[in-house]
C-alpha cells in the first residue's frame, strides 16, 4: 500500500480522495456515537461539507466517461448535492426519521458504495490499495 499514486494524480483527485477519507471516518464515527447532542451536530455540519466537497470535485474527474465528459458516478454526485443539504435542513425541521434516512443512504451509496468502484482495476486508488 502506497499513498505514492495518489499524492502524484493531478488536482482536484487527491482533496477529493482525502475528504472522502475523512467524511468516511466522521460519517462512520457520526453513525456510532450518541445522536442529538452538541458535538453530534458540529460533526454533522462538517460531515455535510465534506460530502458536498467530495460530491462537486467529482465533475473534474472525469476517468470514466459515458455522456460526455461525465460518467455514472457523476449521476451519485447530483445526488449527494441534492441529499446533503436536505438532510441537514431535516435536522433543522426536526424530521429525525427523515433526517437518519437520508443520512444513512449518503454514508451507505454515497461514500461506502461509490468508494467500492474507485478499487476497480485501472483505477488510481487500485494503485494506492494493491499496487501498481
Amino acid at each position: 500500500m502506497s499513498l505514492g499514486p495518489l499524492l502524484s494524480a493531478p488536482p482536484p483527485i487527491p482533496w477529493h480522495a482525502f475528504a472522502a477519507f475523512a467524511a468516511l471516518a466522521i460519517g462512520g464515527a457520526q453513525l456510532a456515537l450518541p445522536k442529538g447532542t452538541p458535538s453530534h451536530r458540529m460533526l454533522g455540519y462538517v460531515w455535510a461539507a465534506l460530502m458536498l466537497v467530495v460530491a462537486i470535485s467529482s465533475f473534474w474527474i472525469r476517468q470514466i466517461r459515458l455522456i460526455g465528459p461525465f460518467g455514472p458516478i457523476h449521476i451519485l454526485s447530483i445526488l449527494v448535492v441534492v441529499t446533503a443539504p436536505l438532510a441537514v435542513w431535516y435536522a433543522h425541521t426536526h424530521k429525525v426519521a427523515a433526517h437518519r434516512s437520508a443520512m444513512i443512504k449518503l454514508y451507505v451509496f454515497g461514500l461506502v458504495g461509490a468508494g467500492i468502484f474507485t478499487l476497480l482495476p485501472g483505477r488510481i486508488m487500485h494503485a494506492v490499495v494493491f499496487g501498481q
